[in-house]
């Protein structure tokens, strides 16, 4: 009997999507990588998502994240991925939280209920905090690298962080992490130097300029992500 699952079910086996079912995935960092990431796990039947992002929806993210339409502008972008995972599946269950991902909100968060964490945020300082976090409750993390100026989405591949080269902020994170003692992270990472934007703006929250981006880079990324989180959940 066909159900909005059951071609997954036929390829991955009944007790493998019933773990899919039962998983509960925290997705911090709801952007052109993140909003991906719950696409593709929504789909896959993942039973709980739990979705951090304190950003709204703005007319720049439209040509790059799938949450981003005329419609959804000025909507937390949180909100916006919950109503498309709940249109996906009815039965999900969605928490959402619109703060941003820091050491300072860290402890808003109980990774030991998390089945898989996903890395999706842009700082630093966060995603080094992410990982001390998930890998003192031995959860499961993945992290995505630099998909900001990059324009070949076949050259990203799955990696460990002590492994990749290239990508700068990768290059900052294998040396952060060396330091506080982690051994190992699982990353999605590309050899694809930078590419110099033909037009520069700089943000003025970041005090950096701010990346070029372009649809089918960070949406191949969140793809490969979500793939990584669900063969690992079943395997």
């Amino acid at each position: 009997m066909e159900n909005r699952f059951s071609r997954t079910e036929m390829l991955i086996g009944t007790e493998n999507f019933q773990k899919l079912a039962n998983s509960r995935v925290a997705v911090f960092g709801i952007g052109g990588v993140g909003g991906y990431v719950v696409e593709a796990l929504a789909r896959s039947g993942i039973g709980t998502l739990d979705l951090i992002d304190r950003d709204t929806v703005s007319v720049s993210n439209i040509n790059r994240q799938i949450i981003a339409l005329s419609s959804t502008v000025g909507k937390y972008k949180t909100e916006a991925a919950k109503a498309r995972a709940e249109d996906i599946n009815p039965d999900i269950k969605v928490n959402t939280y619109n703060i941003f991902y820091t050491p300072e909100t860290a402890d808003i968060f109980d990774f030991s209920q998390y089945d898989y964490i996903v890395d999706a945020i842009d700082t630093v300082s966060g995603k080094l905090q992410l990982v001390m976090q998930a890998d003192k409750s031995n959860t499961p993390i993945i992290s995505s690298m630099g998909a900001g100026n990059k324009l070949y989405p076949t050259l990203f591949e799955v990696s460990d962080i002590y492994k990749t080269s290239v990508c700068p902020l990768a290059r900052v994170m294998r040396k952060e992490l060396k330091q506080r003692g982690i051994k190992k992270l699982k990353v999605v990472y590309s050899k694809e130097p930078p590419i110099e934007p033909h037009i520069k703006a700089y943000d003025e929250i970041t005090k950096k300029m701010t990346p070029a981006s372009i649809a089918f880079v960070p949406s191949a990324v969140g793809l490969i992500i979500a793939g990584e989180v669900i063969k690992d959940l079943i395997k």
